[in-house]
């Protein structure tokens, strides 16, 4: 079977979907118009589809004419809370925006499944389509693991494979991945200080909040640089930071957040401690109170080590020796299908999708509101799609 042949033909068609659900972003955990246009695109196809009881999935099964083994497809569907900014005719104009490319993950496996439906023939087992909303910060994946979705086929998947696109860092149309760490675990350190208000003119007569909590955020950052190892790095950025109604008027307190991003158990495990113990010492030193929490969200992400050598062979066998790119580093940022990969080896690739024509290091980064993606890669998204599950499936 030439399964990119097939993608191609279908490449309008992916399009098309692709284009419509850019119109219609939906973020959270609820995505009834995304979920009705999955539906619809899956309709006719001979798969036994489901949805979630508490919240917007679809998942779908693809009976193969073999008894092997089970293989997992993800693709997540939701948006961002972005106003979009591009001159497209399909822009968004609903406030949100598909600025992290979803809506191309999505359009691919319906690809994935429509050819490989056309196919099930020569299937030596069977495929679960994993249609997931809330990647963007709702954990997803977790709710979807709840619901059963690695029981959907009747037996658990043996491997599970999911791609993500970018608008930036990588040529169109290279797949990249690596084994081991792909992406970091994300976590949250929330702190609010609590002082003693006071006017601004008489410092000495309060207990300043702002100070404290100013010399956390330093204190943060210099402990972290002189504690983790520079080849298994800790990133700490503080995104919001909060204290005062007006200039001369010491406030009782001062709230931040940040995330805090690592790539081994060993270190997540020392940050967790380490960050709130910093604060606490800060906190004694300036003479206030202090409630520090860190809340984990996503783990690292880890990609296995022979299902990572398995994708790049596939995708270079499939594609060409110049579509795959090993990854020397894994990404900062972080990932809800670490969840499946806690529970079943498997592979989060990256896909290049700038603009036709950009320089990938110049061109906007995903969650931008200027992030734009190119439709090109959609059909041969579809296809590693198809090829890893028919080539893994035949491996048993």
């Amino acid at each position: 079977m030439d399964l990119r042949d097939d993608a191609r033909a279908l490449s309008g068609e992916l399009v098309r979907l692709r284009r419509a659900l850019h119109r219609i972003p939906e973020t959270g955990l609820e995505l009834p118009r995304t979920q009705e246009a999955v539906l619809a695109a899956l309709d006719g196809l001979p798969l036994e589809v489901t949805t979630g009881a508490g919240l917007s999935s679809v998942t779908a099964v693809l009976r193969g004419a073999g008894s092997g083994p089970v293989v997992l497809l993800r693709g997540d569907m939701d948006a961002l809370p972005v106003a979009e900014r591009l001159a497209l005719d399909f822009a968004a104009d609903n406030g949100r925006m598909h600025a992290c490319g979803h809506d191309l993950h999505t359009s691919m496996l319906t690809g994935a499944a429509r050819l490989l439906s056309a196919h099930r023939d020569r299937l030596a087992g069977d495929v679960v389509f994993m249609f997931q909303p809330g990647e963007e910060g709702y954990d997803g994946a977790r709710h979807m693991l709840a619901e059963g979705v690695l029981e959907a086929a009747g037996r658990r998947p043996v491997a599970a494979y999911a791609l993500h696109v970018l608008s930036a860092g990588q040529p169109s149309g290279v797949f990249g991945a690596r084994g081991g760490p792909m992406m970091s675990a994300s976590n949250v350190l929330r702190v609010t200080v609590r002082g003693v208000g006071g006017h601004g003119s008489m410092p000495h007569r309060a207990k300043d909040p702002v100070q404290a909590a100013c010399a956390m955020v330093t204190a943060l950052q210099a402990w972290i640089t002189r504690s983790f190892d520079v080849f298994d790095p800790v990133i700490l950025s503080v995104g919001t930071f909060h204290a005062g109604t007006q200039q001369n008027v010491i406030p009782e307190s001062a709230v931040f957040e940040a995330t805090v991003r690592s790539f081994s158990d060993a270190a997540q495990a020392r940050v967790k401690d380490g960050t709130v113990e910093v604060c606490r010492g800060v906190a004694a030193a300036h003479e206030v109170a202090v409630d520090a929490e860190f809340v984990e969200t996503y783990p690292v992400t880890v990609n296995d080590g022979a299902e990572a050598e398995f994708v790049a062979h596939t995708v270079r066998e499939a594609l060409g020796e110049e579509r795959f790119a090993a990854r020397r580093n894994p990404l900062p940022a972080s990932e809800d299908f670490s969840r499946v990969l806690d529970e079943v080896p498997g592979v989060m690739m990256m896909l290049g999708a700038p603009p036709a024509g950009a320089d990938p290091e110049r061109s906007a980064n995903n969650h931008s509101p200027l992030a734009e993606f190119d439709d090109a890669v959609l059909a041969d998204g579809a296809a590693v799609y198809a090829e890893l599950a028919v080539r893994r499936l035949a491996k048993g």
